[in-house]
C-alpha cells in the first residue's frame, strides 16, 4: 500500500532509510524543521538547514521516487535564545516560495516557559501574515497535557488562524480528544520507546474513527524507527479493520491536510 509519512526528519537518516522507505511504500514525506541535536548559534547555521531542507533532502528523495516537503521554523528547544529566535523568525520568508515548503513548523512548546510561549506566538504572526499551514510540536509526557492546553489557548485566541489548517503532533490518550474537539488535525508519532505504540495509535483510530487523524515516524535523533508507519498498517489488518479506513489514515488525510498548502504539488503513482 502507498502511504505518506507526514513527519519524519531525513536529515539525521542515511541514504539507505530513503531506500527502505522506498520498498515499504512510502511516496511522499513531510520533514519539520526541528533540533539539530545541539543549539546552533547563528542565523546563518539555520539558514544553511533551511537549504538542506529544501535542496540536498528533496534531491535525496527524489532518487528513490519519494516526494519531499518540508515546514521551516525555529524549534522549542531553542526558543530561550530569544534575539536568536527573532532573527531566524526574519529570515524564514526567504525560503517560503521554495517549491517543497508547506509552511511553519514544527512549532510548539518544550517546557512550558514564557520564551517559548513568546516565540511560539511570533511564529503564529508569521504563519498568519503569509498565509502559511502550521505543524505543532507538543511536549513530552511530564509536561505533555499542561503544555497541549496552553498550545490549543493560543491557537484558538488567534482569530486569524484556520483550525483545518493546524496539525498538531505527538497526540496520546490523554490530548487527542480536546485537540479533534477543538477542530484541528491531530498527529500520532509512533516511537518504540515513548510517545505511542503502533498499538495504542490504532486503539485511538478505533476510538475516534480517523477523523483528522494521521501517523508518522519522526524517525529523529533519538530512538526511533523510520518504518513505523508500516508497523501501524500491519496492525491494522491484524485486527481486521477495512482497507479503506488503514489508506484513509496512511494516506488520504495526509492528502487532504497537505493539500490546505499551496505549494502541496504532489504527484500519485500510477
Amino acid at each position: 500500500m502507498d502511504y505518506i509519512d507526514p513527519h519524519i526528519h531525513m536529515v539525521s537518516r542515511t541514504t539507505d532509510d530513503y531506500a527502505t522507505l522506498a520498498r515499504m511504500g512510502c511516496v511522499a514525506m513531510s520533514e519539520p524543521a526541528f533540533w539539530a541535536g545541539y543549539d546552533r548559534g547563528s542565523v546563518d547555521g539555520f539558514r544553511d538547514y533551511f537549504r538542506q531542507l529544501t535542496e540536498t533532502e528533496p534531491a535525496r528523495a527524489a532518487q528513490y521516487g519519494i516526494q519531499h516537503f518540508t515546514w521551516l521554523c525555529i524549534n522549542a528547544k531553542e526558543a530561550e535564545n530569544v534575539q536568536l529566535s527573532r532573527d531566524v523568525i526574519a529570515m524564514i520568508p526567504e525560503f517560503l516560495d521554495k517549491p517543497n515548503v508547506l509552511g511553519i513548523g514544527e512549532i510548539g512548546l518544550n517546557k512550558n516557559t514564557k520564551n517559548e510561549a513568546t516565540i511560539f506566538l511570533e511564529h503564529l504572526d508569521l504563519a498568519a501574515e503569509h498565509g502559511q499551514s502550521i505543524l505543532i510540536h507538543t511536549p513530552h509526557l511530564e509536561d505533555k497535557y499542561q503544555g497541549t492546553r496552553m498550545i490549543l489557548d493560543m491557537l484558538c485566541d488567534d482569530k486569524r488562524l484556520q483550525r483545518d489548517r493546524i496539525l498538531v503532533d505527538h497526540v496520546e490518550e490523554h490530548t487527542i480528544g480536546e485537540v479533534l474537539d477543538r477542530g484541528f488535525w491531530g498527529g500520532m508519532t509512533l516511537y518504540p520507546v515513548t510517545k505511542c505504540t503502533p498499538e495504542r495509535a490504532v486503539d485511538m483510530i478505533e476510538q475516534t474513527g480517523g477523523e483528522r487523524l494521521l501517523v508518522n515516524s519522526a524517525g529523529d535523533w533519538g530512538p526511533s524507527k523510520p518504518t513505523a508507519v508500516p508497523d501501524l498498517i500491519f496492525e491494522m489488518r491484524r485486527r481486521g479493520l477495512s482497507e479503506s479506513l488503514v489508506r484513509k489514515v496512511v494516506y488520504d488525510n495526509p492528502l487532504e491536510f497537505f493539500s490546505k498548502s499551496k505549494q502541496f504539488n504532489f504527484t500519485p503513482r500510477r
